[in-house]
């Protein structure tokens, strides 16, 4: 800063230095204004190129995570739809192996027995009304069509998990159907028994699988929080002010800015004292 001399006045240099550390604190008083005003600590690239960069970063990452969670959600919602339908459906197979076991037992006569069969029969429609109405985003997802599907469960490209119902839950694909069953005579019943034995291990065999599928988007949804609210920690603690600290920097420029306009005032008026050297007083 250049020195003054008072005993030349055509240039107030000290007036010019007070205007100077003047402008610069009201730009520093300025931003921690606009801090306290909009709460970030970063409001343009200017006042922290790396840092915007980074917290950009981690927001990119934390906003694309939250959709993946959102995903995972989705993912698991559908999974429980075809987990009710399943279960619906192992409650019919244990009704239908009831009435099998009451027909293999040759106490039953004609008339019983076909009463059976047609019970059993009007059990194998509803199956297949289950497996019908068991749907998602227009996709049924019991009849074994519901394949190679793939869930989106992070934020990268490759992050995604397979999934996909194979099997047939019909009474056809269980092989439980009118065709499949009779129970006309006792060596039929216990046929039809264990048919019915080995369609209850493959809805068992499917819940199984459903049920580690969901553990494991589980397990992801819960990890993705967990990496979400890090994220946003460590954006805020980069974008946001500590309102505290800018409060005190304001207060600290604001008296700075009073005793500047106030030392600028006096170096206005110091070049006068050449004046008395002039008029000899």
């Amino acid at each position: 800063m250049a020195g003054a001399d008072l005993s030349r006045i055509n240039t107030n240099v000290a007036a010019l230095n007070a205007l100077k550390a003047l402008r610069d604190i009201n730009s520093k008083l300025s931003i921690h204004q606009l801090r306290l005003a909009t709460g970030k600590r970063i409001n343009s690239a200017g006042d922290d190129p790396a840092g915007m960069v980074f917290a950009k970063r981690l927001e990119s990452r934390s906003r694309g995570l939250s959709v993946a969670r959102d995903n995972i959600g989705d993912a698991q919602n559908l999974m429980a739809t075809a987990e009710g339908g399943m279960q619906n459906i192992s409650e019919i197979l244990l009704v239908m192996k009831e009435k099998i076991l009451q027909a293999a037992n040759d106490t039953l006569g004609t008339t019983e027995r076909t009463a059976v069969e047609s019970q059993l029969d009007d059990l194998a429609s509803e199956i297949d009304n289950i497996v019908s109405t068991t749907t998602w985003g227009g996709n049924t997802l019991l009849d074994g069509t519901f394949t190679g599907k793939i869930f989106q469960v992070g934020e990268g490209a490759t992050d995604t998990l397979s999934f996909g119902i194979t099997q047939n839950h019909g009474a056809s694909g269980l092989s439980v159907a009118d065709a499949d069953l009779a129970v006309d005579t006792a060596a039929n019943a216990s046929s039809a028994l264990s048919g019915v034995n080995t369609a209850i291990t493959t809805v068992n065999t499917s819940l199984q699988t459903i049920g580690s599928t969901q553990l494991r988007v589980g397990i992801k949804e819960a990890n993705i929080s967990v990496t979400i609210n890090n994220q946003l920690a460590a954006h805020s603690r980069i974008m946001n002010a500590d309102m505290a600290q800018e409060s005190v920097e304001m207060m600290k420029y604001t008296l700075l800015q009073q005793s500047a306009n106030a030392m600028l005032s006096q170096a206005n008026v110091q070049p006068q004292s050449v004046l008395q050297l002039i008029m000899g007083r």
